[in-house]
């Protein structure tokens, strides 16, 4: 199994950019899918969480109105949409997996995924 994140990238204070986390060896629309980022210096943030259930999803506070999750079910790969990107956005983005955590609870049990792709670099320059 492989997942694997990419689209990072540099891009200035308020611009966008979108992320993808892609699968070998398992479809992702069976998983929770949880994006997690670590800035230097700083413990890795659970930000945004996919329901293999219902398709909720659920984002941290620092991030709520600024990002979207969505998943794409022909491709087997699930987006990451950053909009309004801060200088605070800066940190190492990756994606994660696991059939198992319902609901917002991957925002904040991100110990508990079973798989986890290479990240990917996001720098926002202010």
């Amino acid at each position: 199994v492989q997942l694997q994140a990419s689209g990072g990238g540099l891009v200035h204070s308020g611009g966008s950019l979108r992320l993808s986390c892609a699968a070998l060896g398992l479809t992702l629309d069976d998983y929770d899918i949880g994006w997690v980022r670590q800035a230097p210096g700083k413990e890795r943030e659970g930000i945004g969480c996919i329901s293999s259930s219902d398709g909720s999803a659920y984002y941290a506070d620092s991030v709520e109105g600024r990002f979207t999750i969505s998943r794409d079910s022909a491709d087997n790969k699930v987006y990451l949409q950053m909009n309004s990107l801060k200088p605070d956005d800066t940190a190492v983005y990756y994606c994660a997996a696991d059939p198992d955590l319902y609901g917002p609870k991957g925002l904040w049990a991100i110990n508990e995924y079973d798989y986890w792709g290479q990240g990917t670099q996001v720098t926002v320059s202010s």
